[in-house]
């Protein structure tokens, strides 16, 4: 049904205004958000494709899916994708611990304390050094040939962090850097500065205690 067609208390904004946001479907929301159609689609039917669309992309839904919808447009795409950012940050927001200390990171590594292999973990943050991801890269000996900057990068990129903190456990208890270590910082160091995406630090753990350099 066309936009015209429905009776104008069933329309999502006459309606929302009546009756609250809450009485409207996902379906009605996204009519809302888009506002109006084009002289090529009605906007009940970029709402249905958009809605699809969504469903299909879940959380990966990106500004260029949207404009592979017919007729949308980059200024529809935009107020979709605007709404759609600004809700999955308020609602990260409460679910993603801030790492601002090497101590909070710490707490993130009590499954890779007490492993008897070396775990070679990085943090993911945001601008804000809210937690991203958590990713173990390697597991095994801890070499600077095992453990390169393009592996440990290649996420932190896919999730367009701004920095980042690494890590690893030392089975033996001595949480010294060792001379790999070192080296691996180093480089990790380097390639952030390229890329953009700060070296928070890097944290070594064992089964009590922790230290950390850059």
């Amino acid at each position: 049904m066309k936009m015209s067609d429905r009776r104008k208390d069933l329309r999502p904004r006459e309606k929302l205004q009546a009756k609250g946001v809450r009485s409207l479907s996902d379906y009605e929301l996204l009519m809302a958000v888009i506002g109006s159609g084009t002289q090529y689609a009605d906007v009940s039917k970029l709402a249905r494709d958009t809605q699809k669309l969504i469903k299909e992309k879940g959380s990966n839904l990106s500004y260029e899916d949207l404009l592979t919808i017919s007729s949308l447009g980059p200024a529809k795409a935009s107020t979709i994708m605007a709404g759609f950012e600004l809700w999955r940050r308020q609602f990260e927001v409460t679910e993603r611990p801030i790492i601002d200390t090497p101590e909070k990171a710490v707490e993130q590594l009590t499954d890779i304390r007490d492993k008897k292999q070396e775990y070679f973990v990085c943090l993911t943050l945001d601008g804000a050094n809210r937690l991203i991801a958590k990713r173990i890269i390697t597991i095994g000996t801890l070499t600077a040939s095992l453990v390169h900057p393009r592996e440990v990068f290649a996420e932190a990129i896919t999730d367009r962090a701004a920095s980042i903190i690494v890590a690893h456990n030392h089975p033996s208890g001595n949480l010294n850097p060792s001379y790999d270590d070192i080296e691996i910082t180093k480089q990790l160091s380097h390639a952030g500065k390229i890329l953009d995406i700060r070296l928070n630090s890097h944290v070594i753990v064992s089964n009590n205690k922790w230290s950390e350099f850059v």
